[in-house]
């Protein structure tokens, strides 16, 4: 299996190389492994969804409750 740096996912995603450092602590890219301090992420892993509230605001649950 080919695995690729923290840098070249970033890139490859167009992403910052610290968002994709989060991700894999979150466990969020399938596959990655860290070795000491440096990630190896699969070349063939899919972009994982950006799970951030993009409008400043918290998301209301269906029931009109802030997530607060």
């Amino acid at each position: 299996m080919d695995y690729i740096t923290i840098q070249e996912a970033a890139e490859k995603w167009g992403l910052k190389d610290r968002r994709v450092q989060v991700m894999c602590q979150e466990e969020k890219i399938p596959g990655a492994k860290r070795f000491g301090r440096v990630w190896a992420i699969p070349a063939d892993a899919e972009r994982p969804a950006d799970g951030r509230v993009k409008s400043g605001k918290y998301i209301k649950k269906k029931d009109g409750v802030d997530n607060d």
